[in-house]
């Protein structure tokens, strides 16, 4: 048990590694050049008549661009940009609907990117309507990731009209020091602007995502951004520590790495946001997001029903979901398939009749396997012994963390204690076969 006072024990080497964030298994570490359209096309025709699909529309562009960000995004600087990459997108939306030929029912549309109200509010419009008139949509629930720089009253009413009840607003902190620190300044009065015509839109599920780990950032600022957080009743937050890999992403570099708090720091940041939140009627999803009670994900968490997927923790059951644009990413039971993450490759393959699958893989009965005991671990802490049975080489690496009482083995299977949150995808990576000592491309486990 941890010290009086303290949330969680602290182990430092146990938390030296870098891990991956397992929205799928295998990672995108692992993807291969080898996938092409015939192998997209292939597990399209797989999908049945009455499958569950989820769709995921990716769109690379940011009015600005943030510093500290790793998506696959560009500067919406250009016009004409956007509309020969909306036209490309138009035109993937007809060659996946043309394949699937009226198979699956899609039950969810997201719209993510970069930021999906970099483009202008009709064009927004015209994505939906294509989306009904292409694909078997079954009541879909839509969702839409909004960068309150540039969202206005015209883009609000865009989603109402258009059925939008889930937006997840990237606010990442409240302080003006840390916002200039990362390139993503933002007034309060502009996010409070946001949630107001958010919820006037009908949005009845907002997911705030905030950081901690941000240079110069220190309790009181982690404390002051929840607080003003809280104050505006978001039915989710994610709260997630801020990856510094510049050698990766190199906009980052612009980011003082001296600043940064270290991994003692980010640790106690985490568990600062974790008793604050569950102390002011969260509910913990996992170990860095949180929803109200009552919130689709809060009763995911409680029935045992939460799932993870390249959007995160989730309440969505599809198997298939099918990833639309530039770098986006589709899963199907036996293999995953990313589209080419050049804009400029996308729109020459697609412009060319071509499905613009460019990497992947396909997944082993191992890999569906290990996968499966990796996200019962994050959901829900607890794997079942029946899928553990061979993985010798996962036991073996699971020593550190039984030996210290943060996880169990016995004959039901492996079950993380209470207090092992910080660790649980540390302790999810002994199951990850292909992991080696390439830990530089993930980021710190807390």
């Amino acid at each position: 048990m941890p010290p009086s006072g303290q949330l969680w024990p602290y182990h430092a080497d146990l938390l030296a590694t870098p891990v991956p964030r397992y929205t799928s298994y295998p990672t995108a570490a692992e993807f291969h050049d080898g996938m092409r359209a015939a192998d997209m096309a292939e597990g399209l025709r797989s999908v049945g008549r009455a499958t569950p699909v989820s769709l995921y529309l990716h769109i690379p562009y940011c009015r600005e661009i943030c510093w500290y960000c790793g998506c696959n995004t560009g500067a919406a600087n250009r016009s004409g940009r956007l509309d020969a990459y909306l036209d490309a997108l138009h035109g993937e939306i007809d060659l996946v609907a043309a394949t699937l030929d009226g198979r699956g029912k899609i039950g969810r549309i997201a719209f993510g990117g970069g930021s999906p109200n970099a483009i202008a509010p009709a064009q927004f419009d015209a994505l939906v309507r294509h989306l009904h008139d292409a694909f078997a949509l079954s009541r879909p629930i839509l969702s839409v990731e909004v960068d309150p720089r540039g969202f206005d009253p015209e883009w609000a009413y865009r989603l109402g009209r258009n059925g939008v009840t889930r937006a997840s607003l990237g606010v990442q902190t409240f302080a003006p020091h840390l916002q200039a620190a990362i390139g993503r300044v933002q007034p309060t009065e502009l996010i409070e602007r946001s949630v107001a015509l958010l919820r006037g839109a009908g949005v009845t599920s907002l997911n705030f995502d905030l950081m901690y780990g941000l240079p110069g950032q220190n309790d009181a600022d982690l404390t002051e951004t929840l607080d003003r957080a809280i104050g505006l009743a978001p039915d989710r937050l994610a709260v997630f520590g801020y990856a510094h890999v510049p050698h990766l992403i190199p906009r980052q570099r612009r980011i003082d790495a001296r600043d940064l708090p270290d991994t003692r720091l980010r640790f106690d940041q985490a568990a600062l946001a974790y008793e604050m939140l569950t102390g002011r009627n969260y509910l913990p999803v996992g170990f860095d997001h949180f929803a109200l009670p009552g919130d689709a994900l809060a009763v995911a968490t409680a029935d045992g029903t939460l799932r993870r997927n390249f959007q995160g923790f989730t309440e969505d059951q599809a198997d298939v979901l099918i990833g639309l644009g530039a770098t986006a990413i589709s899963s199907f039971p036996d293999r995953l398939v990313q589209n080419d993450k050049n804009v400029g490759q996308y729109r020459m393959l697609v412009g060319g009749g071509m499905l613009p699958a460019r990497r992947g893989l396909y997944r082993s009965k191992e890999d569906r396997r290990r996968g499966h005991v990796i996200e019962q671990l994050l959901t829900n802490g607890h794997a079942d012994a029946v899928l553990l049975k061979g993985m010798d080489d996962a036991i073996d690496r699971l020593t550190p963390y039984l030996a210290r009482g943060l996880a169990r083995l016995d004959a039901e299977g492996l079950t993380l204690a209470d207090d092992a949150l910080p660790y649980a995808r540390s302790i999810a990576c002994a199951f990850d076969q292909y992991r080696g000592q390439a830990a530089t491309r993930f980021s710190s486990a807390v």
